[in-house]
């Protein structure tokens, strides 16, 4: 079962430019581990830029919800209480820097044996049944993969891709908040 907010998310700042912004984690906040997991949350490394990122976020008004899938737990290889660590790691972390992640939505299946996985949306669906004041409409996302935004597409959010669309998460949410982003 994919972890869920723990409380309803409370609403955006009402003069926000997005109700929410969904951001991936692996690769997007924070460095991918080749050949593994973050499993500890001492083998959470930040990208550039990224605290600095989820900050602007939080002072824009929005509302900040990772959502990552976490094939490892399905594997064996870390548990839900890893991954919860890492979150509480990556949490504190934004929060000493001045920003705030509202929910943290995790996949822990295998590819192919759930609806939550991305690209399906389930995650971004949880997360807004958890925000019934949010319109998908009013709603980003930001990921390093075609397969963290798709979910986004579908649901009409506006979308942007790491790597292509902007070179870290700082460029992608400067973009947002300039209002040049684009859906992709």
């Amino acid at each position: 079962m994919p972890a869920e907010p723990r409380a309803q998310i409370p609403p955006a700042d009402p003069a926000a430019p997005y109700d929410i912004v969904f951001l991936d984690r692996d690769g997007t906040i924070n460095v991918r581990v080749e050949d593994g997991y973050v499993t500890r949350p001492e083998e959470l490394v930040l990208l550039p830029g990224a605290l600095g990122a989820i900050v602007a976020l939080t002072r824009a008004g929005c509302r900040v919800v990772v959502v990552t899938n976490q094939r490892g737990v399905s594997r064996g290889l870390m548990s839900l209480a890893d991954v919860d660590a890492v979150h509480d790691r990556l949490r504190a972390r934004v929060a000493e820097a001045g920003g705030r992640i509202d929910a943290v939505l995790v996949c822990p299946h295998a590819a192919g044996t759930c609806e939550c996985r991305k690209p399906a949306p389930g995650l971004f669906l949880r997360a807004l049944s958890a925000a019934p004041w949010a319109e998908a409409t009013r709603c980003a996302v930001v990921g390093d993969m075609p397969t963290d935004v798709a979910p986004g597409r579908e649901l009409g959010m506006r979308t942007r891709l790491v790597g292509r669309d902007a070179p870290d998460l700082a460029g992608a949410v400067r973009a947002l908040l300039d209002g040049l982003c684009e859906s992709v």
